[in-house]
């Protein structure tokens, strides 16, 4: 299958380096062509695992989004959604009938990336997907070197329009066969980890964060105290998908580390034991902070006043974060409220995110 990769991170590298592994035919874009210079004269990426050390060739790296999307079937954006404004303004023109968008995590970024394609004029009949995590526990060893940790084994996934859902999972899971259909987009977004278990670290660990160099927040600053945080806060995030009509399994993140039944089965040792996750974490500009306080704990937030689902540790997390950014993150852009939903009953809802908005 022809996949476009689109984005210069972690996940990305780790996407196109395990699919053009697979089998495939990946193209990976990054707008930074320097960056992607390495990359693009040797033609490969190194890809390390628990299998060793390899070079992986791909079918092309490039700057330019046009080439790298045309005629492709799928595409994989694992991209954090602070960059999924710019990166469909970029895509928009590009765009052709069939396509499938895959956003793993997406932060309902499938929703909102629609809405900016078709604001930009596109008129292409795309489905967008998300789940409720990379594909990949991964860092970047160099300027074209990726190690992955851990690989996901369950990707519960939602689709918008879900009208189109039954295509666009054969499409996805042609490429990630542990993707399994959810719902619709907002039943995948409401599966994101991310703003279950960062914001917690962020907020609980602020004071080593800032004074060591390096600190991993999930060894020494996963403690017993943040533990029942993050529970709480998950099961704040469960009972809102249940008030929202959306049924098990809701993936809790207690399995993460009590089990293997996760969506990367029992990875939380593995991703200690690697060592990368010990790193320096700025608190104003890192991505727990940017993508899944500012704009995932605030979305989840904004659902549970929706569903009128009462979520203190949401809520209070998301002050705490605030009150040292310095604004009120209950207005942020991808809020419930931004996005204008909240005037929303249920069943028109329902029939935004199964339908999609018409021209």
């Amino acid at each position: 299958m022809k996949i476009t990769i689109l984005g210069g991170g972690h996940g990305c590298y780790a996407a196109a380096a395990d699919l053009s592994e697979a089998g495939h035919e990946v193209r990976l874009w990054r707008r930074d062509a320097a960056a992607l210079a390495p990359l693009a004269v040797a033609g490969s990426i190194i890809l390390k695992d628990a299998n060793g050390s390899r070079e992986v060739p791909l079918a092309m790296a490039t700057p330019d989004i046009g080439q790298a999307l045309r005629g492709t079937q799928l595409v994989v954006i694992p991209s954090p959604a602070i960059a999924q404004a710019d990166i469909a303004t970029a895509m928009a023109p590009h765009l052709a009938d069939g396509q499938v968008v895959f956003l793993p995590p997406g932060t309902f970024g499938s929703y909102v990336m629609a809405r900016l394609v078709r604001a930009a004029g596109s008129r292409a009949d795309v489905a967008w997907a998300e789940t409720g995590t990379l594909p990949y526990l991964a860092r970047k060893h160099g300027e074209r070197e990726v190690n992955v940790t851990v690989r996901a084994l369950r990707l519960p996934t939602g689709v918008y329009p879900a009208r189109k859902a039954t295509e666009a999972i054969a499409v996805i899971r042609a490429a990630y066969p542990s993707v399994h259909a959810c719902g619709d987009a907002l039943s995948g977004a409401m599966m994101n980890a991310g703003p279950v278990i960062h914001p917690p670290l962020m907020v609980m660990n602020a004071a080593p964060l800032q004074h060591f160099e390096r600190w991993d927040i999930h060894n020494e600053g996963t403690q017993a105290a943040v533990r029942a945080v993050t529970d709480h806060l998950d099961r704040e995030r469960m009972a809102v998908r249940e008030a929202l009509g959306y049924g098990a399994p809701h993936y809790p993140l207690a399995d993460h580390y009590d089990n293997d039944q996760w969506m990367y089965g029992d990875a939380h040792k593995q991703l200690v034991k690697s060592g990368d996750w010990r790193e320096h974490i700025d608190l104003h500009r890192h991505r727990y902070i940017t993508e899944d306080t500012e704009l995932g704990l605030a979305f989840l937030a904004s659902a549970a006043r929706w569903a009128q689902v009462d979520a203190p540790v949401a809520h209070g997390l998301l002050a705490i974060v605030g009150g040292f950014l310095g604004r009120d993150l209950r207005h942020g852009p991808r809020t419930f409220e931004a996005l204008g939903l909240a005037g929303l009953d249920r069943a028109a809802l329902q029939q935004r995110l199964h339908d999609g908005e018409r021209p």
